[in-house]
């Protein structure tokens, strides 16, 4: 199985909203206690890790992530898999700052990291978890938005949701994507409930 969380490699990038994706990937490395390695033939960093009876690698495509799909399709392609054995965590500016959602299938709902990853492994039909990063106009249009850094009364959500997200990964791995859709979307519409 691949877990692919999405963003951009290099500093000037640590800590935007573009790469909480990759995010999720330290936080699930640092639990299994592996670190990445730079692999230029994948052009992605890898870390192979145990989560519960199984084994999965751990992804952060270094292709940038307009591009991200060139890695993945060809770690696919490499290892035999299909869309069924592939996770991707990637930021969603449809969400409000915290919030996760997954979903089993579907769109690119006009993010171009999930667009690239359609077009490379074919088709629509693999499970991603989606990280609310929200929209902010106070900070210009979207590309600025998504490349600027967390402001510092944002980063305790941003923490939080990079947690819960690696719990959700966990989840699908081990128990299967339909009931961490069942467990995180639900406490989504319940949110939802409580403060309308």
């Amino acid at each position: 199985m691949l877990i692919a969380g999405l963003g951009n490699p290099g500093a000037r990038y640590e800590g935007t909203p573009h790469n909480v994706g990759f995010a999720v990937q330290d936080a699930l490395a640092d639990r299994a206690g592996v670190v990445f390695r730079s692999q230029s033939t994948m052009r992605a960093w890898l870390a192979d890790v145990h989560i519960g009876d199984a084994r999965a690698t751990l992804m952060k495509p270094a292709t940038y992530m307009n591009a991200s799909g060139e890695a993945i399709g060809r770690w696919l392609r490499y290892y035999k898999q299909g869309m069924q054995d592939l996770v991707v965590v990637v930021d969603d500016a449809d969400l409000p700052l915290g919030r996760i959602r997954i979903r089993s299938q579907g769109g690119s709902g006009g993010h171009n990291g999930l667009r690239s990853i359609i077009e490379h492994v074919g088709g629509e039909q693999f499970a991603r978890v989606r990280l609310g990063i929200g929209r902010d106009a106070r900070r210009g249009d979207m590309i600025s938005h998504v490349l600027q850094p967390f402001s510092k009364e944002d980063m305790a959500v941003v923490a939080d949701m990079v947690v819960r997200a690696a719990d959700a990964v966990t989840m699908i791995v081990t128990e299967g994507t339909e009931r961490a859709m069942n467990c995180y979307n639900q406490a989504v519409s319940q949110e939802q409930e409580m403060e309308s």
